[in-house]
């Protein structure tokens, strides 16, 4: 997707602007400015958390730590939202609804995600752990599970519940309940390792945000920058957290969006009707020569066929040239 994008854009003008080479890599996961972001729900542009349910469900769950964004990214699915598990997992969290544990043997599995099944790869580790399962046949009851394989199922059912009584002395009607829950979550069961490969991505465009707020920003609106009514909601969010965006300027922009000090600067091509060629070569030849002095300047010293008539149009309404001379109609 083209949010992906973003990070590298974002690190790049990082760089540019305040010649700080960060690495994305060795960010701390503990960071308090972001979380606070994640908190208020301040998500906009953030990878994968922008969407106003998921938005509300940030603010529910008050996430602390890195797990509570993989399990974020685990949960915000159709089914464990209509299953209750969603909101079983909040409430254990915030301590109004008890932590509890069927057996004490499943707290060291379970604790991470306050005694729900979340991940496919508890459910292996239940069947691993308890009931002594080899992990290929754990991981055949998870698929089993995902696909509703019935009449499997029942011999895994036999299995487990004898596996139960065997390895750790835990008695039929014990077991059959444990299955029982595994089977209701195991539907619902999401890939640990995917969830916190997003989560990583989520954390990142957090924190980018969070602490360079104005290089993010520009990022974001350079990757929608032909998709104006996307772009528009961005401007909005600069607005709201009070960062200046300076007009377009043939003196001042680049093709994208970019920063000076602490910035922004409109990037031509949002302009409409301006493209790519002929921004490139505007841009081009002020850095090889100098900035342009009038609307004339420019156009005898960039190449008619790429700056052609409607091109000088869209630039003069989008107030490309307010710089050079306050008067548009001239």
């Amino acid at each position: 997707g083209i949010h992906n994008a973003t990070p590298e854009y974002a690190l790049k003008m990082i760089k540019q602007s305040q010649n700080v080479e960060l690495d994305i890599g060795a960010i701390p996961l503990d960071d308090p400015a972001t979380f606070k972001l994640l908190c208020d729900a301040k998500t906009l542009g953030v990878f994968q958390l922008e969407s106003s349910g998921m938005r509300d469900l940030l603010k529910k769950l008050k996430p602390d730590g890195f797990e509570d964004i993989t399990a974020l990214l685990a949960m915000y699915r159709p089914g464990p939202l209509e299953s209750g598990m969603v909101d079983d997992y909040v409430k254990r969290k915030h301590g109004t609804m008890e932590e509890k544990y069927d057996l004490p043997q499943l707290e060291s599995i379970l604790k991470e995600t306050h005694g729900v099944i979340l991940y496919q790869e508890q459910v292996m580790k239940i069947a691993h752990e308890l009931a002594g399962f080899s992990m290929n046949d754990a991981d055949n009851l998870r698929k089993a599970m995902g696909k509703k394989k019935i009449k499997l199922m029942e011999r895994f059912r036999d299995q487990f519940i004898d596996g139960c009584s065997q390895k750790r002395g835990i008695s039929g009607k014990d077991a059959g309940s444990i299955f029982d829950q595994i089977e209701h979550f195991a539907r619902y069961g999401f890939n640990k390792s995917h969830s916190t490969a997003y989560a990583l991505i989520s954390y990142q465009t957090g924190y980018l945000k969070a602490n360079h707020p104005e290089a993010f920003l520009a990022a974001v609106m350079s990757c929608y920058i032909s998709t104006v009514d996307t772009m528009v909601t961005y401007l909005d969010e600069c607005k709201r957290m009070g960062i200046e965006v300076i007009p377009p300027h043939v003196n001042e922009s680049s093709s994208n969006f970019s920063l000076k000090g602490n910035k922004i600067v409109y990037g031509l091509v949002a302009l409409k009707g301006v493209g790519e060629r002929a921004v490139d070569a505007i841009v081009a030849e002020r850095q090889s020569n100098g900035p342009y002095k009038s609307l004339f300047d420019l156009t005898s010293r960039v190449e008619p066929e790429l700056v052609n008539k409607t091109v000088v149009e869209q630039l003069v309404s989008g107030g490309a040239f307010d710089g050079l001379d306050p008067e548009r109609s001239r």
